[in-house]
């Protein structure tokens, strides 16, 4: 939902637009919008030209609908390419999965949140939430617990308070102190597990990318179906998995964007 009361001026009621229509699936009609929007009328519809002669949203006369420009095409490509964990990941992902016949997903936290960045399917691919572009719960994911586990305690804190802890599944952890105490076992294993968490009959075991110094850079994960294999199976998967991991956090030490810096 668009929310004026949390926009940051023009610029964050812009982005929320943005957001909206990005995240559709499908292109929108200015009725659409003001269904979800506290925004007034006349104010969406100048923030809607705005974005649109600006190349950041395309409308379609005909269809009197709008769709994500081609100016934002060429942002997102740029953001990519110097914000995410994909490019400098590839060939360690793509080893792994040819190696292992799983489906391997590289993911990166976004505001307490997982971003699925990459994803390499199994020999055989099996039907799940999870996709290249995608937000996740951290909380409920072997990937984001993972990545939690191995976040600074003032870190941690902060990421906990935006966390639903909404029952996916019976198997969901759905507080904060199951949730602590899962992550202090990770921590001491150094891999993570889904136990049918997010979706029934997806398992999966993860690891944390790491640099050299212990920051936390993304996280790893192997997953599968209950269908074809059991959690045993999986954890057999673990020093290929950690090996993958330790190399793009040894990469990810000397890869230099604004969030992270040099270690």
């Amino acid at each position: 939902m668009l929310d004026a009361a949390k926009s940051d001026g023009t610029v964050g009621k812009a982005l929320e637009i943005l957001d909206e229509v990005s995240m559709a699936g499908r292109p929108l009609r200015l009725s659409d919008l003001l269904a979800t929007s506290s925004f007034p009328k006349a104010t969406l519809y100048r923030l809607l030209q705005t974005l649109t002669s600006q190349g950041m949203l395309a409308y379609d006369a005909d269809r009197q609908t709008y769709r994500p420009g081609l100016r934002l095409v060429r942002l997102a490509h740029a953001a990519w390419k110097q914000s995410s964990l994909a490019p400098m990941a590839r060939p360690y992902i793509d080893a792994l999965s040819a190696e292992i016949g799983e489906t391997v997903h590289l993911a990166q936290l976004d505001d307490g949140q997982v971003l699925y960045v990459d994803k390499r399917n199994a020999t055989a691919p099996i039907e799940m939430f999870s996709q290249a572009g995608k937000i996740g719960p951290a909380y409920c994911t072997g990937v984001g617990k993972a990545m939690l586990a191995y976040l600074d305690p003032a870190a941690l804190e902060s990421v906990l308070q935006k966390q639903a802890f909404h029952a996916y599944t019976e198997h969901t952890l759905t507080s904060a102190e199951a949730l602590r105490a899962e992550l202090a076992e990770i921590r001491e294993t150094g891999v993570s597990f889904d136990r049918e968490e997010h979706e029934p009959n997806i398992i999966c075991i993860a690891a944390p990318i790491l640099t050299p110094a212990g920051r936390v850079v993304g996280g790893l994960s192997v997953t599968s179906t209950t269908l074809r294999h059991k959690l045993t199976d999986l954890e057999a998967l673990k020093p290929a998995l950690l090996k993958a991991a330790t190399q793009i956090g040894r990469d990810a030490a000397d890869w230099l964007f604004p969030e992270q810096g040099r270690d």
